[in-house]
């Protein structure tokens, strides 16, 4: 069995600490950004290149890992990465937050100045317009693209558990939604997203593909925003339904749980396992469940199909992914990381907590401020 390697992708969104609204500065952050990265070539400390880029609004900044083996490297890269972009964003007046939506206004949405971007908007509306939220997506390597797609029709019903352990986004723009991530409710409005039918090969992986590029539903390759999709640049899985965490251990647990499942996966396809027959309307339901809940109420058990308590899930996945757990070594690691989020509850749990315990949205953004900050600063 193999040890894969893993990188990781945040968006953060860009706040101003004094109103706790969101700022279109991205263009200001990266030309900090660009300059330390030039000081790094030349010798000094700085940001590595191409570890970060500005996403679909000016309010957005997008973060890459370098890839890893160890988990402890995963949480040293996110530090990083989180670093890097925190900087730039000090630099340009404001505060890089790892949280996946608005908790206070958004103002303008300003569409970041490419003309990809531009088009995506023009062609999708109020569905473009509003969709300035921020994921973690996970990347891991793999061996070929038959044995991706394979992995991809075999992880299906894991991947709604992922989002339960991220949620991290019950407010939008002043309003308690009544969701745990309310994110992926937003990002489920294109008509490219959510859980796919299996593919059953490479070929129709790719025919499903081209029939979104030709009905016009994705614009390129790009805008197949498929939970789990294979990777355009990268030799990889990239799986994609979580909610960006503010706390950097979630987001390991969110990295580890995605390794071991797509291990398992390959494992699957290897043997000729055939994938377990989940409609994707009853997917979908289960990641309702988990958007809807987190970790804090009962989500559809993978394999026995009905409600059952989140820990039951958890261990479902290591008894699932056992071998894979057992080669990697993570086992103990996983298991306390989410015994910790079970006990203290999700990113939205702490953040509904605070707004019940304060009354007021800006000591959560305040909050969120924080702990993205320390979380590279101890670094």
């Amino acid at each position: 069995m193999t040890v894969r390697q893993v990188g990781v992708e945040e968006e953060l969104l860009l706040v101003d600490p004094n109103t706790g609204e969101l700022a279109d500065v991205s263009h200001a952050a990266m030309r900090t950004y660009h300059l330390a990265a030039s000081r790094r070539r030349s010798g000094e400390s700085g940001a590595k290149p191409d570890d970060m880029e500005q996403e679909l609004f000016e309010q957005q900044i997008e973060t890459a890992s370098e890839p890893c083996l160890q988990l402890g490297d995963v949480r040293a890269e996110v530090r990083r990465c989180r670093r890097s972009v925190g900087e730039a964003a000090r630099a340009a007046g404001v505060a890089a937050v790892a949280v996946p939506t608005p908790v206070l206004g958004a103002g303008a949405r300003t569409v970041t100045p490419k003309d990809r971007y531009r088009r995506i908007v023009d062609s999708f509306g109020v569905v473009g317009r509003e969709a300035g939220v921020c994921g973690t997506h996970v990347h891991i390597e793999l061996d070929s693209d038959e044995q991706r797609v394979g992995v991809l029709d075999r992880i299906r019903p894991w991947l709604p558990f992922l989002l339960a352990v991220s949620a991290n986004s019950p407010f939008w723009c002043g309003d308690d939604t009544g969701y745990a991530s309310w994110r992926s409710q937003v990002w489920g409005r294109w008509p490219m997203t959510g859980a796919a039918e299996p593919y059953g090969d490479l070929a129709g992986y790719r025919a499903v593909c081209d029939g979104f590029l030709e009905s016009g539903a994705a614009l390129d390759e790009g805008m197949l925003y498929f939970d789990a999709r294979l990777a355009a640049a990268y030799p990889t899985v990239e799986i994609r339904i979580a909610d960006v965490c503010t706390d950097v251990d979630a987001t390991v647990l969110v990295v580890g749980l995605s390794r071991v499942l797509v291990e398992t996966a390959a494992q699957e396809w290897n043997a000729g396992r055939q994938p377990a027959p989940w409609r994707s309307d009853l997917l979908r339901a289960a990641q309702w469940r988990a958007a809807k809940f987190g970790l804090a109420g009962d989500l559809i058990h993978p394999v026995q199909r009905k409600l059952a308590p989140a820990r039951s899930v958890f261990d479902s996945v290591l008894a699932h992914a056992r071998d894979a757990v057992d080669e990697v070594g993570d086992a103990a690691e996983l298991t306390e990381a989410f015994e910790r989020l079970l006990a203290g509850g999700t990113g939205a749990a702490r953040q509904r907590a605070i707004a019940e315990a304060t009354g007021d949205l800006q000591a959560v953004v305040t909050d969120l401020i924080d702990r993205t900050e320390s979380s590279w600063l101890r670094a």
